[in-house]
């Protein structure tokens, strides 16, 4: 049987362990202790490769739990369509979990092309799941329903759908209601969370209509994971109270201002901000929106430029947050264990005995050094191990 050994790491699962040994058998994690022998290992016919931590910061993998991972854009027309993602993309960002969906395309795009390029990646060597639906209500579905589409379908974990954006469906306040009422209750039937993913665009409703559901109905609001709430500070302002209501916030680290996205507030720079007022640190996360694209016109050519939201923004936010005072602990909360938790992966987003085994390994720059996935080791100081099926 094969064991990955990671020695003397300085573990933190979230909340920090000091150094310890880590055991990796069966894509799970065995054990966390003191001095772990791996001749030991070997003597009971254990094949074991090791990896030394030599002290670096160890922790869960990142959950990326908005990110357009079989393509995304095309409101600049046909070209502006991004393509899928490759494994590596995620690899090198510390992503071993992953959560697609589809976006203002809810017409050309397809939930079935979203659900195989999930299981794609899945054989490839990360953690896939998926969201159903688009912007538009109704938007796309596999079943005659949203309900059956958690209920029925494997991979699929809630439900996404626009508001406060000129590009939303603009339904009623009772059809938000009834949207949201057959996904919350597919994720009891179905096991799953049934959460609403919901794009927060820059119209001046902001996050009205959520906590307005909530008020007219039995519908929690943490049901809702309202994203882009960082796309300007007069969003950002808002989230304070919403978090303090029971709900949730997502900040999207692809949305910035150095990806040319103006007035936009850095992800790490909103956590901040967000702890500076008293928010639950347990409700906040953070999603790249990667391979997400909006086209724009440039104000001195007039020719449109696509501004596209990368995956790597994820590790770079990390180590921002580091840089501007945030606890290790909590940045790997905002990161991975707080989505895990909302999402009701119960195995993802914590180093303990029992969880899958999703690591990741940072330099002392903080930047992603070595990532294993499933148990698997997928990069070694900076260096990919395993590439998707189609990349050279």
């Amino acid at each position: 049987m094969k064991a990955l050994l990671i020695k003397n790491a300085d573990v933190y699962s979230p909340v920090p362990l000091g150094k310890k040994d880590i055991l990796l058998l069966n894509g799970r994690i065995e054990q966390i202790a003191d001095g772990i022998s791996a001749e030991a290992l070997r003597s009971a016919c254990f094949e074991v490769t090791e990896l030394d931590a030599e002290g670096r910061m160890t922790a869960p993998g990142f959950i990326d739990q908005h990110v357009h991972f079989n393509g995304a854009g095309g409101e600049g027309g046909p070209v502006y369509r991004t393509p899928p993602l490759q494994l590596s993309s995620f690899i090198t960002a510390g992503i071993t979990t992953a959560v697609g969906l589809l976006g203002t395309d809810g017409c050309a795009r397809s939930v079935r092309e979203l659900l195989m390029k999930a299981r794609a990646l899945e054989e490839e060597g990360i953690s896939t799941y998926i969201y159903t639906g688009s912007y538009q209500v109704p938007g796309p579905l596999f079943t005659s329903d949203i309900m059956s589409d958690i209920v029925l379908i494997d991979k699929v974990i809630g439900l996404k759908l626009a508001c406060s954006d000129h590009r939303s469906p603009h339904i009623s306040l009772e059809r938000l209601r009834e949207v949201s009422s057959s996904a919350r209750v597919g994720g009891i039937i179905g096991g799953k969370c049934g959460v609403i993913m919901v794009h927060i665009g820059g119209g001046h409703n902001r996050l009205k209509p959520l906590l307005e559901v909530a008020e007219m109905s039995d519908i929690p609001l943490s049901q809702f994971v309202p994203t882009h709430l960082n796309r300007a500070r007069s969003v950002l302002e808002e989230c304070v109270g919403f978090v303090k209501c029971g709900g949730y916030v997502d900040f999207s680290t692809g949305v910035a201002e150095r990806y040319a996205f103006e007035g936009a507030v850095d992800a790490s720079e909103a956590v901040l901000w967000m702890l500076s007022q008293g928010a639950d640190i347990r409700r906040i996360t953070v999603s790249t929106d990667g391979n997400g694209v909006l086209t724009e016109i440039d104000p001195v050519t007039g020719k449109k430029r696509p501004l596209i939201a990368p995956v790597e923004s994820l590790p770079e936010e990390f180590a921002l947050m580091l840089q501007r005072g945030i606890s290790a602990e909590n940045a790997v909360r905002v990161c991975s264990t707080n989505i895990a938790e909302h999402l009701c992966f119960f195995r993802k987003g914590r180093i303990e005995e029992g969880y899958d085994a999703d690591i990741v390994l940072f330099d002392k720059e903080n930047r992603v050094n070595d990532v294993i996935a499933n148990g698997k080791l997928c990069m070694k100081n900076k260096q990919l191990l395993k590439k998707g099926v189609f990349e050279r």
